[in-house]
């Protein structure tokens, strides 16, 4: 295959996800923080794709896997903070509320996200939407070094 179709595809795969996580949100599961965090490597990743095909590029390609490699470490970072294996940022997990005065909980409360990152709202084989994004952000980073170790100079 050629870098061209290879960053493609690994492009096309990227708005793929993206398609799926704006599919579940208007399904009814809202976003957390780092949900979207998640979203904006994979922008990135199908910038990276337009610009290779245009301008062919070898940073194209480098760029794409680093792309990659940050949502799927993002995605790894939110998958054990749903499985409770670390904690996440303050804004959007359950944070423990002793030592706070009645006024100083009151406003966590009130300044609580609706939606927080450490809950898991769907997941397939135990394997939550940020686990998924990881496992496959990975394979993609993998498309993306390849092309952009490749010694094949066509496209």
């Amino acid at each position: 295959m050629t870098r061209t179709r290879i960053a493609s595809a690994a492009a096309a795969c990227s708005a793929l996800l993206l398609c799926g996580a704006f599919i579940f949100q208007a399904l009814g599961y809202p976003p957390c923080k780092l949900c979207l965090w998640q979203r904006w490597p994979h922008v990135v990743a199908v910038a990276c794709g337009f610009g290779y095909i245009w301008l062919h590029k070898r940073p194209f390609l480098w760029a794409g896997a680093a792309a990659t490699l940050t949502t799927a470490a993002i995605g790894l970072y939110h998958a054990g903070v749903e499985k409770g294996w670390w904690e996440g940022p303050s804004s959007c997990s359950t944070g423990g509320v002793g030592g706070l005065s009645v006024d100083e909980l009151l406003a966590q409360i009130l300044a609580a996200p609706v939606v927080r990152c450490d809950e898991i709202t769907w997941q397939l084989f135990d394997i939550s939407m940020a686990g998924w994004n990881a496992i496959f952000s990975l394979a993609l980073a993998a498309c993306w070094l390849g092309a952009a170790l490749s010694r094949r100079r066509i496209g």
